[in-house]
């Protein structure tokens, strides 16, 4: 099964992320060293079939890319060219550590498992992942009101509101 690789790039480190088979789920990988993360990558994708890599774009609230964003180019030249075949998307990843923060303390980490800075780095890079889905998907969440029982049906109406 094909899986979508999300990464978080940084000067020192990378975090990356991975999809379920099915596309619908990202999940927190590892946090690679930024020398190693093609090697890291080369290996991975031997293992499993990677149909697609997500990096995250680093932008300034007005929309316009950032200066880390040159470093990101960089990156994305030599992913292209280790890895011809797959196809490279870009997502913003605007506010991706806050989030990740906020996944931390939401899920219980301690405050000094919080500051481990390898744990923001591959939980935004699920992050990144988790948006790109969901945005190419128009969200699997979203109700079909086809599929709704008959007992329920006459309280939702094919648009999915209630009457």
């Amino acid at each position: 099964m094909d899986r979508i690789i999300g990464i978080d790039y940084g000067r020192k480190r990378v975090g990356v992320a991975v999809s379920d088979p099915l596309g619908i789920f990202a999940s927190a990988l590892e946090t690679v060293q930024t020398a190693k993360i093609i090697e890291y990558l080369k290996n991975y994708s031997e293992k499993e079939n990677v149909s697609r890599f997500v990096v995250g774009m680093p932008v300034n609230m007005d929309g316009n890319p950032s200066e880390a964003a040159k470093d990101v180019k960089v990156f994305l030249s030599q992913l292209e060219k280790a890895f011809p075949g797959i196809p490279v998307s870009l997502e913003d990843e605007r506010f991706t550590s806050v989030l990740a923060h906020r996944a931390m303390i939401d899920g219980g980490m301690k405050a000094s498992e919080r500051r481990d800075k390898e744990s923001v780095d591959k939980i935004s890079a699920a992050i990144i992942l988790q948006s790109y889905m969901d945005r190419v998907s128009g969200s699997h969440f979203a109700v079909d009101p086809s599929l709704v029982p008959d007992t329920l049906s006459s309280k939702v109406s094919r648009k999915g509101r209630r009457r």
